[in-house]
């Protein structure tokens, strides 16, 4: 025996989600001509949504797309957008919230909304279904609507029809179950929820796994409930002042102990913070906004209010407390996910650490766009190897592997300096002995050569020498990058040698 119904749910089902996606998109009305849209299953490109106009030529899902052109030669085929329609149904979804907290999507083409208790202002259920329809009818979505006492029947019903308090007579297709449990349904001769309704529910479990579980939860004999999907509430903090604050190292007293209330905040959502916004409200109505952002998410209140320090001192225009604070508010409009991390023996955690601090506080005070870092570039000529990426705190950092020499030195010269009375062996041999702005450097030791080509399949190096890069030392201890342009057997005239870096 079924228990009545204690809660009420509505189902909200768009037959034509991908279609009309299509059309807003575009902003077309809708067109006579067939549309199908198709995606890549077992090596063949298959219909997987149709137009209306596809429907009634007798088209179906699952089709090949030569099939269907076999079948109507002047349909048009699109490319499948899920992503599209993930979010078309999420924007149906927060719409939905005019009615209810309760309204989570049902991917890939519904609704499921918990109207108990909120059929009030449009006086039963029908009623605010009625109202929901109309504005989706507005919006340009086909939508079919109907209520249940679970989602799960609520569903079945607007995808199939039929009566609220007859559901026996619903297909086994609105069990929504595996197509190959369908199928043997069928084949077994169970065609309608009655029919399943009436065997052993022993029975259904063992043969057909959780079949017996959606066969309840369609009966309304099992609620599983419905998780909205409701945004995040935003992080903040904020104090309150009987009297003006009237010193600006109360205020950021304050706004340390404010940090550590969003930190508490957000570490139970593991998550942290990229972005902080301090408000000081002035007893004058005048608000003095000051924001600082992080290179990695952080929640931190020590940290956060070295970077305000920072901040405030590199202000132009020192903030004028005038006859005092009396709201000061903490805003985290930005957040990642910061889950818990275990600490390693290394040196390179701490140095990553180190690094992200260093961009941190010298984008607080320097400004944000003033503070560069270089971004690797897919190519190994040396000075096109990287370009200035800004801000720095924009992007992650990683931190060098330890205990390696660098094989190129981080110091440049641009463009390549070039030496003169250069002794080396011939014909491709290293460099002896060489001058640098009137200074003679006898080579000690040396490493190499590298030879570096000419990007032949790029415009811009077509016809380029080569290069053969050598690290040298010289007798004072001097380390410097030097090459060869161009080679003695390559007929290309006598090759000529740069300086293009030093070591440090």
């Amino acid at each position: 025996m079924t228990t009545p119904p204690s809660r009420l749910y509505l189902a909200i089902f768009l037959p034509m989600l991908a279609e009309d996606l299509w059309r807003l998109d575009r902003g077309a009305p809708p067109v006579d001509r067939p549309i199908v849209f198709v995606e890549k299953q077992a090596n063949a490109m298959r219909l997987t949504a149709l137009s209306r106009a596809a429907l009634e030529h007798g088209l179906t899902p699952g089709l090949t797309l030569a099939d269907a052109r076999a079948r109507v030669p002047e349909l048009v085929a699109v490319d499948r957008d899920h992503a599209g329609e993930t979010r078309l149904l999420a924007r149906v979804t927060a719409g939905c919230v005019r009615y209810t907290p309760m309204a989570a999507a049902e991917p890939p083409d519904g609704v499921i909304l918990d109207i108990t208790g909120c059929t009030g202002p449009y006086g039963s259920a029908a009623g605010l279904a009625a109202d929901c329809a109309r504005r989706l009818e507005q919006g340009g979505l086909a939508a079919r609507l109907a209520c249940g006492a679970t989602p799960e029947a609520a569903r079945a019903r607007a995808r199939f029809g039929g009566p609220e308090d007859d559901l026996h007579r619903l297909p086994v297709e609105a069990l929504e179950a595996e197509p190959q449990v369908t199928l043997a349904l069928h084949r077994a001769g169970l065609r309608t929820i009655g029919d399943l309704a009436s065997r052993p529910r022993a029975m259904l479990a063992a043969r057909f796994g959780d079949l017996a579980l959606r066969l309840a939860r369609l009966l309304g004999e099992e609620d599983r409930r419905i998780s909205p999907a409701r945004p995040a509430a935003p992080v903040f903090a904020l104090r309150r002042f009987a009297e003006p604050v009237g010193r600006v190292e109360d205020a950021l007293a304050c706004l340390e102990e404010l940090g550590a209330q969003a930190a508490a905040t957000l570490h139970e959502r593991h998550r942290g913070g990229r972005r902080f916004v301090a408000r000081f409200f002035r007893s004058d109505g005048a608000i003095v906004a000051v924001e600082v952002a992080t290179g990695q998410p952080t929640r931190d209140p020590a940290l956060l209010i070295r970077l305000f320090r920072e901040r405030l001192d590199a202000l132009a225009d020192p903030i004028d407390p005038g006859f005092g604070f009396d709201l000061i508010r903490l805003d985290v409009p930005t957040t990642e996910p910061l889950a818990a991390a275990q600490d390693d023996f290394t040196a390179s955690t701490a140095t990553q650490e180190q690094l992200a601090e260093l961009v941190d506080r010298l984008s607080a005070r320097l400004g944000a766009c003033r503070v560069h870092r270089a971004m690797p570039q897919d190519t190994h000529i040396p000075e096109c190897a990287a370009r200035p990426c800004a801000p720095a705190i924009a992007a992650s950092w990683e931190a060098p592997l330890p205990d390696e020499p660098p094989l190129r030195p981080l110091h440049l010269l641009d463009p390549p300096q070039p030496i003169g009375a250069v002794l080396s062996e011939v014909p491709d041999g290293p460099p002896l002995r060489f001058t640098w702005r009137g200074q003679p450097h006898d080579i000690a030791r040396w490493e190499g050569p590298e030879r570096i080509a000419a990007e032949w399949w790029r415009r811009r190096d077509r016809g380029g020498r080569t290069r053969d890069y050598y690290r040298v030392e010289d007798t004072a201890g001097h380390r410097f990058w030097l090459f060869r342009h161009g080679l003695h057997e390559r007929g290309e005239g006598a090759p000529a040698w740069y300086i293009h870096g030093l070591f440090a």
